[in-house]
């Protein structure tokens, strides 16, 4: 009896594993889009099922806190790394909703370009979030984090270009103001992966 009254630590690793799989499911399946060239209601919903199951995955963490005395790390440093891996999701969900509203319907070689280095990205946020388990991996997650700021170096430099490019020999101003969002908001992903890269990289630098 007494011992069940003791506050046992919870295995938080498991369910940032699991977030961080729909993150990869979604950056997987927004590459396959790329591809294709357009978005139909099926696309929507299938992106729309993974960001549901990403949010699940959030609540449980969320809830999973607010019942756990012991955590592995700070308990804010929980939050805003279930948050950022999140906003992953929601953002590729979002860019995926645009592409449906604003009805693009031919292949773009810059999108395909972006959903790679994207799907490269939210990759070595997975590997990052995964090799928490152990802290003896922290020259690993150390090398990751880097990669992940290198991709979204490479992003900005990708987005001033495309939009040199957009500008430059797109005549439509409404497919300007598109296409702008679109790569604007293809970059932003790569933005929150390195959000969660300089998380896990707090969270290192405490656990030292």
């Amino acid at each position: 009896m007494f011992f069940n009254l003791i506050p046992k630590e919870f295995d938080f690793f498991d369910l940032f594993e699991k977030q961080v799989d729909y993150a990869v499911k979604a950056a997987v399946y927004f590459k396959e889009l790329t591809l294709k060239g357009s978005v139909d209601e099926e696309a929507i919903a299938k992106i729309g099922d993974i960001e549901h199951q990403g949010d699940e995955a959030t609540h449980d963490i969320i809830n999973q806190l607010n019942k756990t005395f012991i955590t592995p790390f700070d308990r804010e440093d929980i939050h805003a790394l279930a948050k950022e891996l999140d906003d992953i999701i929601d953002m590729i969900n979002t860019i995926v909703s645009r592409l449906r509203v604003y009805k693009i319907t031919r292949i773009d070689k810059n999108l395909i370009e972006f959903a790679s280095v994207i799907e490269e990205s939210v990759r070595a946020v997975a590997c990052t979030v995964k090799w928490m388990h152990n802290m003896k991996n922290s020259k690993s997650i150390s090398e990751s984090c880097v990669e992940i700021n290198r991709l979204e170096n490479v992003g900005d430099s990708m987005r001033d270009k495309m939009l040199a490019e957009l500008f430059e020999n797109e005549k439509d101003p409404i497919a300007i103001i598109k296409w702008k969002e679109i790569y604007q908001d293809a970059e932003t992903v790569l933005d929150i992966c390195e959000d969660v890269a300089h998380v896990v990289s707090s969270i290192m630098v405490k656990q030292a």
